[in-house]
């Protein structure tokens, strides 16, 4: 595993914020969007405001508090010095996101003779030529260096997972570039499952097929690995995109235009093999001869909204910074640095393409209503509801894609991912019966009253391997009349020859009948 430097600003968005608004540095400054708090500076947080306040609350607080509008561009835009000074000591800088670059340590480490002696030279360097404050960290992998950075550590090469078994869940959560794992954190810890090695401790095996693929991503975060293993696949010669702007491009509107066009191509040519990018280089040469170049790093694989919003931030970051060119830029490339196979991102049948093959859909989808009428065309909308069949609201083409119950709600007894793969329209009655041939039911209490061990579904009987519940669903129980009671099973049943695999049902107990409610691939 490669042992990383990280550098980490410390409340950089504020940073960026307050140096854009030419507020003093002591100023109590909070960045707020949507009227809640998404980051705060130390002069802040000693008047009690911390993040995910509401604004009127942090004002309450603090009335002299000074509100500056969230801008990830700002933050990307006004980073570039301090990733250039971290370059002039350090090769190989990778910007993980605004406020957080990571460098092979071992270059600065032999430089300087040791690790904590190349973090010391680093944090003075950046306060130097770029005016910000900053801690450094060093680990075996990107996510313990990052939290080592946090907390201005050194950690021992080989015991990232030993630094990071006390740690909370939470941190699974949140940092930059990494995804949005709270669901998974709240989860967890209903649990009982606080820290960082208890979640390690877990096998590998259950977590992925209990929770899903990202938890299987985040467990090995927690055991201290990369987030995915090495890819032994061998990518094609070449998958660098190159576009040459005429007239060169000097200006950040400019430069936002190139961007998402040349995002969008770069995404397509990835797509067509079958594979996404996490690491970006952004090349760019101007009309003097200069070389410009910068790596961005990503926890998950980049979409080309993604793609397009780092070109531009890195465009906007060298065309008016400090050391912007001499010359307008002639030729831009963009060059993938690391790759993962392009089912780790999983877009809808007509994204990922260019504007054309949307309207061509689209075109066709109308053409299509016109024949069968608005109903005969409907696409899905992810909605709330606690079995597989209410998650899923299907709209008519052209509608207002409004789901029929918010997902962002909790539902209280639904399944975990991975959801089924097929669900029926209409129920499948089944017959489960344990070892002794006795139906198997669902008490009062949601307890089976036997454990399953034969499904007989459409006069097959087939034989459980393994099974998993049963988990309620008491729905509505307050209403007079409107209350619903449901139980779900899950089920491995055995093969039904050598030539055919194992089959995985979710089932439904309601009314005192078994039903299958979907099935697994």
């Amino acid at each position: 595993m490669t042992r990383l430097l990280v550098l980490w600003c410390p409340d950089w968005p504020v940073v960026a914020a307050t140096a854009a608004a030419g507020l003093a540095v002591g100023t109590p400054a909070v960045v707020v969007s949507a009227n809640r708090v998404v980051a705060v500076n130390a002069p802040a947080r000693t008047e009690g405001v911390q993040q995910a306040m509401r604004r009127r609350e942090a004002q309450g607080r603090c009335p002299d508090i000074a509100v500056l509008p969230d801008d990830p561009d700002r933050d990307a835009r006004l980073f570039e010095p301090v990733a250039a000074a971290v370059e002039e000591l350090a090769v190989g800088v990778e910007v993980v996101g605004p406020g957080v670059v990571a460098v092979p340590a071992r270059g600065p480490a032999g430089y300087f003779g040791t690790e904590a002696a190349a973090a010391e030279r680093l944090i003075d360097q950046v306060a130097a030529r770029a005016g910000a404050e900053s801690l450094v960290g060093i680990a075996d992998g990107l996510f313990a260096a990052t939290l080592a950075a946090r907390r201005g550590l050194v950690v021992e090469a080989g015991r990232s997972a030993e630094f990071l078994a006390p740690l909370g869940v939470h941190e699974l959560a949140g940092g930059t570039g990494a995804a949005d794992r709270a669901e998974l954190v709240d989860l967890l810890r209903r649990l009982g499952i606080r820290t960082l090695g208890a979640f390690a401790a877990l096998d590998p095996v259950d977590v992925t097929s209990r929770f899903g693929a990202d938890a299987g991503h985040a467990h090995r975060l927690a055991r201290g690995l990369e987030q995915r293993p090495p890819s032994r696949r061998r990518p094609p010669v070449d998958l660098s995109v190159t576009h040459t702007p005429d007239p060169p491009i000097d200006r950040v509107d400019a430069a936002a235009f190139a961007a998402r066009g040349l995002g969008e191509r770069f995404h397509a040519g990835l797509a067509v093999h079958g594979l996404a990018c996490t690491r970006l280089a952004i090349h760019a040469s101007t009309g003097n001869g200069e070389e410009l170049s910068r790596v961005w790093r990503c926890a998950e694989p980049l979409t080309p909204t993604g793609i397009a919003d780092r070109v531009r931030w890195q465009l906007d970051g060298w065309l008016r910074g400090s050391r912007r060119p001499s010359a307008g830029i002639t030729v831009l490339r963009l060059e993938p640095q690391e790759m993962v196979d392009g089912h780790a991102l999983q877009l809808g049948l007509w994204q990922g393409g260019h504007d054309e093959q949307a309207e061509r859909a689209a075109r066709a989808m109308v053409h299509v209503q016109g024949l069968l009428g608005p109903e005969g065309v409907l696409t899905p909308v992810l909605a709330g509801g606690r079995g597989p069949a209410d998650q899923v609201t299907l709209v008519p083409w052209g509608d207002e894609r409004t789901p029929a119950a918010p997902p962002a709600r909790p539902w209280p007894g639904r399944l975990p991912t991975p959801s089924p793969a097929t669900v029926p329209q209409r129920p499948v009655v089944v017959s489960v019966v344990d070892r002794d041939g006795a139906e198997v039911g669902v008490t009062g209490r949601f307890v089976l009253s036997g454990q399953p061990d034969e499904v007989t579904i459409a006069g097959a009987v087939r034989r459980v391997v393994a099974w998993a519940g049963p988990w309620p669903a008491d729905e509505r129980w307050w209403e007079l009349g409107a209350g619903r009671r449901r139980a779900r099973l899950q089920v491995l049943l055995a093969e039904k020859s050598e030539q055919d695999s194992q089959e995985a049902l979710l089932l439904v107990r309601e009314n005192e009948k078994w039903s299958v409610e979907g099935v697994y691939d």
